[in-house]
């Protein structure tokens, strides 16, 4: 599987697919037909016409959509999207609400990296921007990363984190969510050893596996069960002549997607064929619930090889940061360091992919942390994306973080003028 042959292989079969969906639409759409009454035709151009949509979606980053917000003013402001720091393998963005005075808690917003765009967390983004500067980690697609740009794997990830904490400065309030948690809380832990002044106010976070052994779920049984031998040869390919980063080994996003696809093979394809009965019958539209859903599920993105296979291998398998055994560059990331900052764990009761007691574990890693800096909350009824989307989030969850975040945004003793205190 690691030649560019099979990676051009499945991208030769996704734009067939593509141009199969347009070929149906517009033959569908020939005046003539107009003058059949054969129902097949607009099932046809229906097919066409989502068959073409989806395959497409695949290969484009979804945008933001955030273009303006209505301020207590009572007008509309424009939102820019300014990149803070530019790197090869992600940036560090920031939503501007143009015109509006800077709101009190600077909020970090750190992405996953499991194959889709930062871009999934855009409801969050949308419900935190009412009262907060909200900046997000946008990672790239490995496929557009020249191979001359090295290497990214998860201790490069946690020193992405570590820069972007020390350019926000410490004043700032950081949400980890699912796949960033455990590598976050490295990320705060390495600030505590390294620079204890750059470390932000408090650290949540949601969903993510920094014991996946508390609780299994079929993520974490995949995790164990497989060898890196074996995903190494079946998962990782090499990007093909068509993108910048040709040469460059990688877990594919259409390889991903074709799992996640498996896993609820029935649902989707329900909702596929539901989709189309609504388009033949002239009442699905651009932005209906299907559309929206699957622009968004769809728009799939490559992870750097080393990446992918650094974090089956030492947060799955050797779970190193469940043993707080994690380092960086040869040296040991001691997450009993953080004494400081506050840390909340928020959990989904109904969550599948990181199941209750995986992220809890983060508190009791926290040893150096008086309790009264820890808090935690599970959500009932939830599942792993109501936690930070949806219903639970912007009713339940987003007042108890920004409860926790407020509580915690008073002004903390340097560490100059802690040893000052100790001296005396």
């Amino acid at each position: 599987m690691r030649f560019m042959a099979a990676y051009d292989m499945m991208e030769t079969m996704r734009n067939t697919n593509q141009w199969l969906g347009a070929t149906a639409k517009a033959m569908a759409s020939y005046p003539a037909f107009a003058a059949t009454a054969n129902p097949m035709v607009p099932l046809m151009q229906a097919w066409g016409e989502i068959t073409e949509r989806s395959f497409a979606r695949m290969v484009a980053k979804p945008d933001w959509g955030i273009r303006t917000f209505t301020c207590e003013d009572g007008q509309d402001h424009l939102v820019s999207i300014d990149t803070v720091v530019s790197r090869p393998f992600g940036d560090l963005i920031h939503f501007n609400v143009q015109g509006r005075p800077e709101q009190p808690r600077k909020i970090l917003l750190v992405a996953p990296m499991s194959g889709h765009y930062a871009t999934l967390l855009r409801s969050t983004v949308k419900s935190l921007i009412v009262n907060c500067e909200v900046y997000i980690t946008d990672w790239h697609n490995a496929r557009d990363i020249p191979v001359s740009e090295g290497k990214f794997d998860i201790e490069d990830y946690t020193l992405y984190l570590v820069d972007f904490m020390r350019h926000l400065g410490p004043d700032t309030h950081v949400i980890a969510v699912c796949q960033p948690a455990p590598l976050t809380l490295a990320a705060t832990a390495y600030l505590a050893d390294e620079d204890p002044d750059a470390q932000p106010r408090s650290l949540t976070l949601i969903g993510g596996p920094i014991d996946p052994n508390a609780a299994a779920t079929d993520v974490t049984d995949f995790g164990r069960r497989v060898t890196m031998g074996m995903l190494e040869e079946s998962m990782i390919q090499r990007v093909g002549y068509k993108y910048a980063g040709v040469g460059r080994k990688v877990y594919p996003g259409l390889l991903q997607l074709t799992s996640f696809m498996s896993m609820n093979a029935d649902r989707h394809g329900k909702a596929f064929m539901d989709q189309i009965q609504r388009a033949a019958k002239g009442e699905a539209s651009d932005f209906d619930a299907h559309n929206r859903f699957y622009d968004e599920y769809l728009a799939v993105m490559d992870m750097p090889a080393e990446f992918y296979l650094s974090t089956v291998h030492r947060i799955f398998k050797n779970t190193e940061i469940a043993k707080n055994e994690f380092t960086v560059k040869g040296r040991k990331v001691d997450i009993g360091k953080i004494t400081s900052v506050a840390v909340k764990t928020v959990e989904g009761a109904k969550d599948d992919i990181t199941a209750p007691g995986q992220c809890i574990a983060a508190l009791d890693l926290c040893t150096g942390l008086d309790a009264n800096k820890k808090a935690s909350h599970v959500e009932p009824d939830a599942g792993h994306y109501g936690i930070f989307a949806g219903k639970s989030w912007r009713n339940n969850i987003r007042p108890l973080v920004l409860d926790f975040i407020d509580a915690n945004s008073g002004p903390r003793p340097t560490a100059k003028a802690k040893a000052k205190l100790k001296a005396v």
